[in-house]
């Protein structure tokens, strides 16, 4: 585990230490005993596109860690005004420990690892957002004590989130159901690459535009806001195109009892999910956002720390 770019790109032994470790500094954190793990190490956090909890996570992580984290914005620094990745990426490695990007690209992130000499960890781009799937995995985990066998269904737009869901499901042997509207699909290629992962597990992985059938007996019921970052100029189209995949209580009564919600926020109640929901009993989404911070700090030390 050099950097992580995806959660394709980890084993399932690589997913467990971590949060096998996560357990660890999250019990410490709250019984106020100090991990210095990272003193004296500095992460730079490259941001493209705005945040909160990525910010706040990973700049608190890093302090609780005693370490120091850099903030970078685009604007501020010369790879906004034209400097290449290769010199941007040669010049950091020579001045920092890792390097942290919320970017569009995925190429950008790829490229950053391949050309920088230190670790890289994808905290979003338009393909992947695998920092937040391992805490919404870790947070499932909590709630049920395991992985294996469970069904998550996955009601929304086929993007980021949809596609790491994919890899992380596969790769813990987590049965997934995807149920987008016509047009708003998952990337072909992450399907395909996906099916393949599952190959070697028991994850079963079923597409769909029907968010009935995807829903129907889920352990956990996910969704994603329905426009992202530079798609307001389709919102309206987009409201109706996905008027019924909304989560609201007629929905959600086809998962089982038991489910529990999740949304990686931030989130638009009255439009993807309805308040009843996302602020009833069985909504997570706080403990999810909450484990941002935990997972986070684990994937920090593993590849950032000595031992």
């Amino acid at each position: 585990m050099k950097h992580l770019l995806g959660i394709n790109q980890l084993t399932k032994k690589e997913i467990q230490d971590i949060f096998t470790l996560t357990e660890k500094l999250k019990y410490e954190n709250k019984i106020g005993k100090q991990h210095h793990l990272l003193k004296g190490k500095t992460l730079g956090m490259i941001f493209s596109k705005s945040s909160t909890r990525t910010r706040v996570s990973f700049e608190t992580g890093m302090y609780q860690l005693g370490g120091h984290p850099l903030f970078l914005s685009s604007n501020d620094i010369q790879l906004g005004r034209g400097e290449g990745i290769y010199d941007t990426a040669k010049v950091l490695s020579r001045y920092i420990d890792g390097i942290m990007i919320r970017t569009y690209e995925q190429s950008d992130v790829e490229q950053f690892a391949k050309y920088g000499d230190i670790p890289v960890i994808n905290a979003l781009t338009d393909l992947l957002h695998p920092c937040q799937i391992l805490a919404d995995l870790f947070t499932i985990k909590e709630n049920f004590k395991t992985l294996s066998n469970l069904k998550l269904a996955y009601i929304g737009d086929g993007n980021n989130i949809a596609h790491s869901l994919l890899y992380g499901c596969a790769k813990t042997d987590m049965n997934i159901s995807i149920a987008t509207p016509i047009g708003y699909e998952c990337d072909s290629n992450v399907v395909k690459n996906a099916q393949e992962i599952a190959k070697n597990g028991s994850s079963i992985i079923d597409i769909s535009n029907d968010p009935i059938k995807a829903i129907s007996d889920a352990d956990v019921v996910y969704t994603d806001t329905w426009t992202s970052m530079g798609m307001e100029s389709e919102k309206e189209k987009r409201i109706n195109d996905f008027k019924d995949f909304q989560i609201n209580e007629t929905l959600f009564s086809n998962a089982k009892k038991s489910a529990i919600f999740l949304h990686c926020l931030p989130a638009y109640r009255g439009y993807e999910v309805t308040k009843e929901i996302i602020d009833g009993e069985n909504s997570r989404i706080f403990d999810e956002a909450e484990n941002r911070l935990h997972v986070q700090k684990a994937i920090l030390v593993k590849l950032m720390g000595d031992q």
